[in-house]
This record gives C-alpha cells, sequence and structure tokens, in this order.
C-alpha cells in the first residue's frame, strides 16, 4: 500500500464487483484495463479494492494486516472468498439433455439453445447439430430437417427463422 500510483494514472472503467457474479469475470476485466497502465503487482494491489462495492469492499477491509503480500496472493484470497459465484462449463452433455417443451416455441427454444451453446467449451458443431435436431424431436421442423439434411447450424438455424 506504500507504492505510489503513476501519474496519469486514470480510473478503471468497469464495474464494480459486489459478489454476485463470477469473480475470475471480473478479474479478466480488471487486469486488461489495469495492465493498459502498468503490470507493477504493488501497484495492482492497490488499486485492486477500488474496483470493489459493497460486502467485497467490507471483505477486503477486512484482510489481516500484511497477510497480502504480491497481488497472486490478493487474487488467491478473492478466489477462494467468491468461488461459489463461479460460472459453471457447459459442456455438450448440456446441449444434449436440452429438449424442446410442449408449450414451447421454436422461437424460444432456439434462442434458449444459443445461449447455452455459446457457453459450452470446446463445442463440436456437429454435436450441436445433433443435439438440436435430438431436443426438437417428434415436430414437423424437426421431420423436415431430416429429410433435407443441414451441413451447419448456422443453415439450421436460418431455416428455423
Amino acid at each position: 500500500m506504500e507504492v505510489d500510483i503513476p501519474l496519469g494514472w486514470k480510473s478503471l472503467n468497469l464495474e464494480r464487483y459486489d459478489g454476485t457474479t463470477d469473480p475470475d469475470e471480473h478479474l479478466d476485466a480488471f487486469l486488461t484495463q489495469a495492465n493498459l497502465h502498468t503490470n507493477n503487482g504493488a501497484i495492482l494491489c492497490h488499486v485492486f479494492p477500488t474496483s470493489l462495492k459493497g460486502v467485497t469492499l467490507t471483505w477486503y477491509g477486512g484482510l489481516s494486516p500484511r497477510s497480502i503480500d504480491n497481488f497472486n496472493t490478493l487474487v488467491e484470497c478473492f478466489s477462494s472468498q467468491y468461488t461459489t459465484n463461479r460460472s459453471h462449463c457447459m459442456t455438450s452433455t448440456t446441449l444434449v439433455s436440452l429438449r424442446l417443451v410442449y408449450d414451447e416455441s421454436l422461437g424460444k427454444f432456439m434462442d434458449k439453445f444459443g445461449r447455452i451453446g455459446v457457453h459450452t467449451q470446446n463445442l463440436n458443431q456437429e454435436v450441436a447439430l445433433h443435439s438440436m435436431l435430438h431436443a426438437l424431436w417428434p415436430t414437423k421442423f424437426a421431420d423436415n430437417q431430416c429429410k433435407r439434411p443441414h451441413s451447419s447450424m448456422d443453415e439450421l438455424c436460418e431455416r428455423a427463422k
């Protein structure tokens, strides 16, 4: 905390963390902006609390004096404290388990499928296409898709529209 903030340092333009969202996303946003100015760990430690608010700022203020010796230690403490708020990784299994429910419109289902697909790590497009067709079965739309197979998810989405 004894390090001086560089002259010309501007406040970071990011939403202050309140403890309700993914801490990794906050750290990524913080570091992306802070590293434009510095990668000095002492300065990062000094500036980090300005990216917090509410209970997270209270948590930071409650850290034992001299318990943080470098930025990595601060990141470990922060990540450990808010680990339960981490986003869960989606897998292709999540997509395979989706089903179009009885009263759900095709458009709403396609939106839901797309939102989950975006968060799926290493999504194979063939698996996504197969999962989509399996999720829609048995509907007239799905039956039509089997008669005229697609080459991509983009083509399937266009037909669905």
